[in-house]
């Protein structure tokens, strides 16, 4: 058996007094698509951003490709170039143009040509329907466009392992499909995914496992088919009858 990429283990999380993540153990392998669901405060966006270290934990570990996170500086840089991250906003660089914003990462932390940069930068941008629009600025685009774009900005550093933070939850619903139909792509190609979503038709369609959290644990974890038709928690239960009478 290959080594998982991704491994959390006894992961602990204190703000204060108040304990975001409890006891985290969680293991994503290679080409795996993990879907975090879970009522809102369950310590999912936090589990995510502990994965690049957007968040730094109170006591425990996270391994990538069998390095631990580094606490900070140049080593915690390169490792954070192999874990591409796409937030609920874009944070897209209003001042470049799209195909600017997709090339500055590879350029200044990967070292690559500009014209090599700008090759991989168009094809990245046509994968995810948004390559006619590389010479526009990011408010000439739909939120549903600019994130196609951070996405696409994400992959330009050839990470081994992408996070989405709620990625479609500031878009307008007509905006979201196309989101979800890019990532259901990545999936496809066999990127590892870790994705936190209220998006309940991307995780039935594209995850290979579900990790429901409540309270800053993880309560359950199953298929998507086990969890979402037999649920075994009765939190899980009440998660899911809620969902369904809306």
């Amino acid at each position: 058996m290959a080594e998982p990429l991704v491994v959390v283990k006894d992961v602990q999380k204190h703000y204060g007094d108040f304990q975001a993540l409890k006891d985290i153990d969680l293991t994503v392998d290679r080409g795996e698509v993990v879907v975090v669901i879970g009522p809102s405060g369950s310590g999912k966006s936090t589990l995510c951003r502990t994965i690049n270290r957007l968040e730094t934990i109170t006591s425990g570990t996270i391994t990538i490709d069998g390095k631990e996170l580094p606490k900070e500086g140049k080593a915690l840089a390169n490792l954070r170039a192999e874990v591409g991250m796409v937030f609920q906003s874009f944070n897209l660089f209003s001042h470049l143009t799209i195909l600017e914003n997709v090339t500055l990462g590879p350029i200044r932390v990967r070292g690559l040509k500009k014209a090599e940069a700008e090759k991989e930068a168009r094809e990245l941008l046509d994968r995810v329907g948004v390559g006619h629009q590389a010479s526009k600025l990011p408010a000439q685009l739909s939120g549903g466009q600019q994130q196609r774009v951070a996405i696409a900005r994400a992959l330009a550093m050839r990470p081994k392992v992408m996070l989405f933070d709620e990625p479609t939850s500031a878009l307008d619903p007509e905006m979201i499909n196309e989101v979800l139909d890019v990532m259901v792509g990545l999936a496809h190609d066999g990127m590892t995914m870790i994705v936190v979503t209220h998006e309940m038709g991307f995780a039935r369609k594209a995850a290979n496992r579900v990790v429901f959290m409540a309270d800053g644990q993880i309560v359950e974890q199953a298929t998507p088919e086990e969890f979402f038709t037999r649920p075994k928690s009765a939190r899980a239960k009440d998660f899911l009858s809620k969902l369904i009478t809306h």
